[in-house]
């Protein structure tokens, strides 16, 4: 018996990229820090902030984490209670596994200061299974979501704004 279209990877893989590029372009021309800096002027607080982390395995989700504490200082000093969630759904993502814990030993304490400060940090379960990585493979603190695209949309439709970090 074949796999319908719809459970084809060929299929996950296409709407994974279609998500990835609809959720960014409507920020594609801003940088993270024009972004913030805009709702730093309003008067009123946005709904939410959605920061989403795209990027490679190497140094950038380190660099990420540290601009989104920067950042979420910065927001809930002029809007206390704001609500902040990070979706991490690129391959730095895979520096949050457990087994990298201690490889990237500064970005779990990052993630666990945000998490202890009910900012909920979410992963792509279906980018991990593209490595054969399960939500299992993941600690506690980290919410696994089934797509990181979809997870994003989810806060834009709730009014989050989203910022992309560089």
């Amino acid at each position: 018996m074949t796999k319908p279209f719809l459970c084809s990877p060929f299929f996950v893989a296409l709407l994974f990229s279609f998500f990835a590029f609809t959720s960014n372009a409507a920020n594609a021309t801003d940088t993270d820090p024009e972004l913030v800096a805009d709702l730093l002027a309003q008067e009123t607080a946005p709904d939410g902030v959605v920061f989403e982390l795209i990027g490679n395995e190497d140094d950038y989700l380190l660099n990420a984490l540290e601009k989104v504490e920067n950042y979420k200082k910065q927001l809930q000093e002029k809007f206390p209670g704001l609500d902040i969630a990070v979706v991490s759904h690129g391959s730095e993502q895979f520096n949050l596994t457990t087994n990298n814990q201690s490889k990237a030993k500064e970005a779990h304490v990052f993630v666990k200061q945000l998490v202890a400060e009910d900012v909920p940090v979410h992963i792509c379960e279906t980018h991990a299974s593209w490595r054969g990585v399960t939500a299992e493979d993941f600690p506690e603190y980290i919410t696994v979501s089934s797509t990181g695209p979809a997870q994003v949309k989810d806060y834009q439709e709730l009014g989050y704004t989203l910022i992309l970090i560089d």
